[in-house]
């Protein structure tokens, strides 16, 4: 199937809303780890959404110019085509970007967005993040408020994150603190400056002492009921029930009783990035363990190219991460929801 439309992309927002799961958000950072994730969103049957962090674009715009951009087209462009040898829907979307980012970054994204949309096509991402957790809520909610105007007019979906993720991905970085956790107040003055769906939709990230990366048990205290607590508040005072489409941020290393209870208070997105770079990279280090006077010229020999190549550790890395990505699926329970 091709790139999920922004009309299928909402539909899978909405199914997953209305059935309780969510789905699994897999950064890449290559062509190679694109393709284990939609691999492991078809053997679980399920669609997905494919991401680009800031540091992931740069990366994919090569080490001569590291231009976040060029890298974010090209793969989107080359998800484009080969997505459609995949049996189910993927939307792609860009991940964390801070405010200092933004115009190297998203902004340019939208504006080419905007154009082809402008001239019929559809948008070359379905979805956009604005985190401006370092900012004060108020400044964070007045870009997010002007993101929300270009995305909805490129047919795009904007995430906002209101409230800081605990940890460190990609330069931006929180302590792990009481502020963690997002407040009903701070979930009422979001409604009240980005609406409930009338002024565009949103993905909201909010906190409820999520950390990027994997701890060790004790060091994270994860709330995903808090999530009630936001819904039923904004509820309580906008008269909409289940306002919001909430994301799991920091999802690699949680509980499957904790993905369980935010998926029963409106998760419909969780991130992994951190699981799926340990699966992608497992089996290349065993793979150079197992072959080490294979893989190098040891002692003047001449090494085994068919060990080095490097189809034959690539293999197993797909591998590996798309069997996490089918975990994925299973935990939040989109396995075997495609949209026909």
């Amino acid at each position: 199937m091709p790139i999920a439309t922004p009309e299928i992309y909402n539909e899978m927002l909405d199914r997953a809303k209305a059935g309780k799961f969510a789905y699994p958000a897999i950064n890449v950072t290559s062509t190679q780890t694109l393709h284990a994730a939609l691999r492991g969103f078809a053997e679980a049957e399920s669609d997905g959404i494919v991401q680009i962090s800031t540091g992931g674009a740069e990366f994919l715009g090569g080490q001569y110019s590291k231009d976040m951009v060029t890298g974010a087209v090209g793969l989107a462009e080359f998800a484009h085509v080969v997505a459609e040898k995949y049996p189910v829907n993927i939307a792609l979307h860009t991940d964390h970007c801070p405010k200092d980012k933004l115009d190297g970054y998203v902004r340019p994204l939208l504006a080419i967005s905007q154009e082809r949309v402008a001239a019929g096509r559809n948008p070359l991402f379905q979805s956009h993040m604005w985190d401006g957790s370092a900012e004060t809520l108020d400044h964070n909610l007045a870009i997010a408020q002007e993101l929300l105007a270009a995305a909805a007019k490129a047919k795009i979906i904007l995430e906002v994150e209101i409230t800081p993720t605990g940890g460190e991905e990609d330069g931006v970085t929180h302590e792990i603190n009481d502020e963690l956790y997002t407040t009903v107040e701070d979930a009422i003055r979001t409604a009240e400056a980005l609406g409930l769906g009338e002024k565009g939709r949103y993905l909201l990230a909010a906190s409820f002492g999520n950390v990027h990366g994997v701890y060790k048990p004790g060091n994270v205290v994860l709330r995903p009921e808090l999530l009630k607590e936001l819904a039923e508040g904004v509820a309580a005072k906008f008269g909409k029930q289940d306002p919001f489409n909430f994301v799991f941020h920091g999802g690699s290393g949680s509980t499957k009783e904790e993905i369980a209870t935010a998926l029963e208070n409106g998760v419909v997105k969780m991130n992994l990035d951190t699981d799926t770079q340990y699966a992608f990279t497992r089996p290349v280090a065993d793979h150079m363990f197992r072959n080490y006077d294979g893989v190098l010229k040891v002692d003047g020999e001449v090494g085994d190219k068919k060990t080095y190549d490097p189809r034959s550790w690539g293999k197993l890395a797909e591998g590996g991460m798309a069997a996490r990505v089918v975990e994925a699926c299973q935990d939040l329970r989109s396995a075997g929801t495609k949209i026909k």
